[in-house]
């Protein structure tokens, strides 16, 4: 699909144990289209981290062919494929990953900077959705002086601040209780809605699936459609 954010063709891997090479993906196609929400769920162990991260461009594949806004990334440097992920895309764990060392606002920034914006537009920026996500009162706290709930709250904020075309979530409330998980969960989708991104979730939670466009399931290295309830 021409108009797809990510997509992939034929997409497999194989990791080495010992001899033996062990299977996790086989022949993976996926076409994602701006504004979607795809959710993928599947067992512990399926494969759907590796898939995730393959699509973000930060493993390899096997085999296969994996398209970011049209660009085929195995045919471009690491230093391009950087420069793509940073612009194109944003990153949300089920730990928040951000710096201990720097305050909210700074790892907010972070991407701005990387990319070379200047300093008082990144610091804005970052500000900016800070408050968005209510941390205006958390700026120059470290993420040891906040909550669970505002790390990742900051962690959402730091993947939105460049307006990615899409952003890849693994189990971006997995480590949090349910009141909590639902209200992170309620603030991605708002602002995913806002700046009409793509949206990748893996998760275990099936209320939280359930509230995506599509679903499909990793069994045994293939990914399957399944009906949305």
């Amino acid at each position: 699909m021409n108009d797809a954010v990510i997509s992939c063709r034929n997409l497999v891997k194989q990791f080495s144990q010992g001899d033996q090479a062990v299977p996790v993906l086989k022949g993976v196609n996926l076409d994602l289209i701006k504004g979607e929400m795809l959710a993928i769920v599947g067992a512990s162990g399926s494969g759907k981290s590796t898939l995730l991260h393959i699509l973000g461009g930060l493993d390899a594949p096997t085999s296969g062919n994996i398209r970011i806004l049209g660009q085929d990334i195995a045919k471009i440097n690491e230093e391009e494929r950087c420069r793509l992920r940073n612009g194109s895309l944003g990153f949300i764990y089920q730990f928040h990953h951000l710096l201990p060392e720097f305050s909210a606002l700074e790892n907010v920034a972070m991407p701005l900077l990387i990319r070379r914006l200047p300093n008082q537009e990144a610091y804005d920026r970052a500000e900016d959705i800070l408050k968005q996500v209510g941390l205006s009162h958390r700026l120059t706290h470290t993420p040891g002086e906040l909550s669970g709930g505002e790390r990742q709250r900051a962690a959402v904020a730091r993947a939105l601040v460049t307006q990615p075309a899409c952003i890849l979530a693994d189990e971006p409330t997995g480590n949090l209780d349910r009141q909590t998980a639902e209200s992170v969960f309620d603030l991605m989708l708002e602002l995913n809605h806002r700046i009409n991104a793509s949206l990748v979730i893996v998760t275990h939670d099936s209320r939280l699936a359930n509230r995506a466009q599509q679903i499909k399931q990793l069994i045994d290295g293939v990914l399957c459609d399944i009906p949305n309830a």
